[in-house]
């Protein structure tokens, strides 16, 4: 047996502590992923007692990227993004910038070098996609309009920081100020960069997207599961080493294309659920890896950049997407909303730094600086969004200015004056276009029904409108939107949003103004429904459900109709 277990010590440390520290964090309320940078912490070089591998959690932490990547480009979505790009795209640029250069003057002030100081600003402009769609999905608003946008803006970060990741290597002894390189060299070297990154880019949008979904059908075909398991994980590591192998690219990068072409699978989906455990387990380890790189002594010997890297990450990002949503002419609930979704950091930050550090561009501090904003922004941001709500009315009852920016004028806030007299009148008020909202307007429209949609989603609101469709935009909760849709004359209101934090909200407010409306709600909470026909709210549908009872009918007859 050998002596030398450095990898099981490691992997066992590492995944032990993780799980206690883990646990703990979350009946904490906070983060399952700030247990396992403390985890991280506790094995790393900076505290007493047992030390982990470095250099074998090094490479694990490898995986842990290649295969956190893959998980991002398999649920990459072109078409989520598209539908908000006219507020996710602008809006990610300018506070990635904005962001950025507020880091790069922190760290200029400090006496950092050009290359440390940018990799620093980077590090503090992008958001942590596991933080933000956990507190979207743990309040239930990740599929509502708001947590649309928040994940398309995110999306767009996480392009940025693929682009970064490819580019920085090339460039990272200029940055550092060594070896010379004049203009003309760094722009070669970029070119070259830039036409490897194009080659794989091609191959695998034309070869890998048919290629890689047919080896995965064939597999399938098989009727194996470990062989699938094996088929989805070999794909995201192989295609993520050939890519830096055979074109010099980044693991980060050929790992998130392996997952986009496997997209194009019908069998993505569960693709997702078979490598979803190995993905959890290395992803794990890669923030305990993070983790052993913090030296804790930071926040006592530096306190005052601990305040400020923390202040550029929660408040100053904050505002700058905050003004740029307002600027967009969305209210203020969504600006907040978006604005509490970006006050963190997490594992792009992480990848980063790391590579920042590799590459001789930022000093020792700097991780310890990131990785110390990073885990008391993930722990305050719990916080933040609980302090959305209360911050909006405070906001709105102090600030003529907030409340003048909230009724300004916006053509998609109130329905056009060539509106004709039926949709008026003894319509059906649809409140929420997605995936439920859409096929219900679509049988309206079938059987000549008048209807008008509230959405969130300004652009939703222009496209339905070029459509011929009646829409008008702003939150349902809100009594006056509800009175742009007239419904003090509807006969019905129909809530197909899956955000159920306001309905009793958009219920009383329509009541009110119509105690005879005939009301219609949808949820996906078994408690939630039962608490709203307690309270005579109205039809409720319970999509679980309604799922079990058209399955058992369709059962149920099929048996009928076959003989015994």
């Amino acid at each position: 047996m050998p002596h030398s277990i450095s990898l099981i010590s490691t992997i066992a440390a590492g995944l032990g502590l993780a799980l206690i520290f883990g646990f703990l964090a979350a009946r904490m309320k906070l983060p399952s992923l700030v247990g396992y940078l403390l985890a991280g912490v506790l094995i790393g070089p900076f505290t007493p007692g047992f030390v982990a591998d470095a250099e074998i959690a090094s490479q694990l932490a490898e995986i842990g990227v290649m295969l956190l990547m893959f998980g991002v480009g398999l649920h990459f979505s072109l078409g989520d993004l598209l539908a908000v790009r006219k507020i996710a795209v602008p809006g990610a640029v300018v506070q990635m910038t904005v962001a950025t250069v507020l880091g790069m003057g922190l760290a200029h002030w400090w006496g950092w070098n050009l290359g440390g100081a940018l990799v620093f600003g980077l590090a503090l402009s992008v958001a942590s996609t596991v933080v933000l769609l956990r507190a979207l999905e743990t309040r239930g608003v990740l599929d509502s309009a708001n947590g649309r946008i928040a994940v398309g803006w995110l999306v767009v970060e996480d392009l940025a920081m693929v682009l970064v990741l490819v580019l920085l290597p090339p460039v990272g002894g200029w940055l550092a100020g060594k070896g010379g390189a004049d203009v003309d060299s760094l722009w070669k070297i970029l070119g070259i960069t830039l036409l490897q990154v194009g080659g794989f880019v091609v191959l695998m949008l034309v070869v890998g997207r048919r290629f890689f979904p047919w080896v995965l059908w064939q597999v399938q075909r098989t009727g194996s599961r470990e062989l699938f398991t094996l088929c989805v994980v070999a794909a995201a590591v192989g295609i993520a080493f050939g890519a830096t192998a055979l074109f010099g690219v980044s693991f980060a990068l050929g790992a998130f294309f392996a997952g986009m072409v496997m997209r194009e699978s019908e069998f993505s989906h569960r693709a997702a659920e078979e490598s979803l455990p190995l993905r959890d387990a290395f992803a794990v380890l890669f923030f305990v890896s993070v983790g052993m790189l913090f030296d804790p002594w930071v926040v006592v010997e530096r306190p005052l950049q601990v305040i400020a890297v923390v202040g550029i990450i929660v408040v100053g990002k904050s505002l700058a997407a905050a003004a740029l949503v307002l600027a967009f002419r969305y209210p203020l609930n969504t600006a907040l909303t978006v604005s509490a979704s970006l006050a963190q950091i997490g594992e792009f930050s992480f990848i980063l730094v790391a590579m920042g550090a590799s590459l001789g561009l930022l000093p020792p501090e700097g991780q310890s600086l990131v990785l110390a904003g990073a885990l008391i922004s993930i722990a305050l941001n719990q916080l933040v969004f609980k302090a959305v709500e209360p911050l909006q009315r405070w906001i709105l009852a102090k600030s003529a200015l907030a409340r003048k920016l909230e009724a300004r004028d916006d053509p998609t806030a109130e329905l056009p004056a060539s509106t004709e007299e039926k949709y008026l009148s003894r319509q059906v008020v649809l409140v929420g276009y997605g995936r439920v909202g859409r096929r219900i307007a679509d049988a309206l429209r079938a059987q000549h029904l008048p209807f008008v949609v509230v959405e969130q989603n300004r652009e939703v609101v222009e496209r339905l409108r070029t459509k011929g469709l009646v829409a008008v935009s702003g939150d349902a909760a809100e009594p006056v939107v509800l009175v742009q849709a007239h419904i003090a004359n509807a006969r019905m209101l129909v809530i197909a949003t899956p955000d159920t934090l306001n309905v009793r909200q958009m219920i009383n407010t329509a009541r009110t103004l119509n105690p005879e409306i005939e009301i219609v709600v949808r949820t996906h909470n078994e408690a939630e429904a039962k608490l709203l026909e307690s309270e005579n709210a109205g039809k409720i549908f319970l999509g679980e459900e309604e799922l079990a009872q058209s399955m058992m009918r369709y059962v149920l007859e099929r048996s009928a109709a076959t003989p015994r």
